[in-house]
């Protein structure tokens, strides 16, 4: 059996001594947030960082993020380093936000790391275009590359482009 199962919004309520782990960006958690989780981005996942928190609480471990993936991505790295149960919470901070339960909403108003993967794609095909039009042919290729990385990360549910902007100035604390 699978110590990583997934968990709906209702059975997280019903546990308010839960451990929740947030492995979305700085920029995301300082937006909206969980209140009373535990923020350890997923690009910067260590084990001596998730052993540290787990290892002060005796029961499973939820993990959080915008959606529901990041936190699948994270529990996979972390299944071999905990003894605990892991739990993925179903549809994230949007799936909360959507059911009206208590988050904790910060005053800027950061772009999520999901729309920031969809503007720099739209930016990166609309100049590939320009060039290929304007300049050489062969600038139709940064249009193609775009959509084979889109492309890819749909059917692998891994984004390199995603992983790379969570990794900017902007979205660090």
């Amino acid at each position: 059996m699978s110590k990583i199962q997934h968990i709906s919004l209702q059975q997280l309520a019903s546990n308010p001594e839960a451990l929740v782990i947030d492995v979305r960006t700085a920029a995301e958690v300082q937006s909206l947030g969980y209140a009373g989780s535990t923020h350890l981005p997923l690009q910067a996942l260590t084990k001596e960082q998730v052993c540290a928190v787990c290892d002060q609480h005796d029961g499973a471990v939820y993990i959080l993020c915008g959606s529901g993936k990041r936190a699948a991505m994270a529990a996979e790295q972390i299944t071999d380093w905990l003894d605990h149960s892991i739990y993925v919470i179903e549809g994230g901070i949007q799936a909360m936000e959507q059911a009206g339960m208590a988050l904790v909403r910060g005053e800027s108003n950061i772009i999520s790391l999901e729309r920031q993967v969809r503007i720099a794609a739209g930016l990166l095909v609309v100049v590939g275009v320009v060039l290929g039009a304007t300049v050489s042919p062969y600038g139709y290729g940064l249009s193609a590359f775009v959509g084979a990385g889109l492309a890819f990360a749909g059917i692998t549910d891994s984004c390199a482009m995603g992983m790379l902007l969570a990794r900017m100035p902007w979205n660090k604390s």
